[in-house]
């Protein structure tokens, strides 16, 4: 079995990695992934419930699991892991070659207002100042983020703008 290709989008919680990986996946006729979905239907809780539950390293593990179980897949899909996922030793390496990454990026700000109250579900930033939490998310990870395949700067995209170029960068 050959692995698939599977077309990943990273970033910032906020960054739109569902909204425009999902209509991406329609647009290429391909499944759509969303990796914490995935963890949460293995494990029969929430996200925030297995951080609370059983704390960050159980969902890592988790995370792992279902990162393994993709790149065992024959169907490339479209694939919204979570925001952390990038930075947990070994992952990237499972999926890629022949899987691309591409890094929707933006700032924490626009990030946070992107989530709106939904900031609240995130276990990372339910916290008192989400958007300190959202700066240090991204001084951690950017450098992580920074060896997807492709950049995207989605600052100041649409969803559908960010669709198209997503699917610009999707193609060979």
């Amino acid at each position: 079995m050959t692995p698939a290709a599977h077309l990943i989008l990273v970033g910032l919680p906020g960054a739109g990695k569902s909204t425009v990986g999902r209509e991406v996946a329609r647009r290429l006729q391909r499944p759509f992934v969303d990796l914490d979905d995935e963890i949460c239907a293995a494990a029969g809780m929430s996200v925030r419930e297995i951080f609370a539950t059983h704390g960050e390293a159980r969902f890592r593990d988790l995370e792992r699991a279902a990162t393994e179980r993709l790149a065992r897949s024959d169907a490339p899909a479209v694939v919204a892991p979570g925001g952390g996922w990038i930075t947990v030793p070994g992952l990237v390496r499972l999926v890629r070659p022949p899987s691309r990454l591409i890094w929707l990026q933006l700032s924490a700000e626009r990030a946070l207002a992107r989530l709106g109250a939904g900031v609240a579900v995130r276990p990372l930033l339910a916290v008192t100042d989400p958007l300190a939490a959202l700066r240090d998310l991204l001084k951690a990870r950017e450098s992580f983020y920074m060896q997807a395949d492709h950049t995207l700067s989605v600052e100041m995209m649409t969803p559908p703008e960010m669709v198209e170029a997503t699917l610009a960068l999707a193609r060979p």
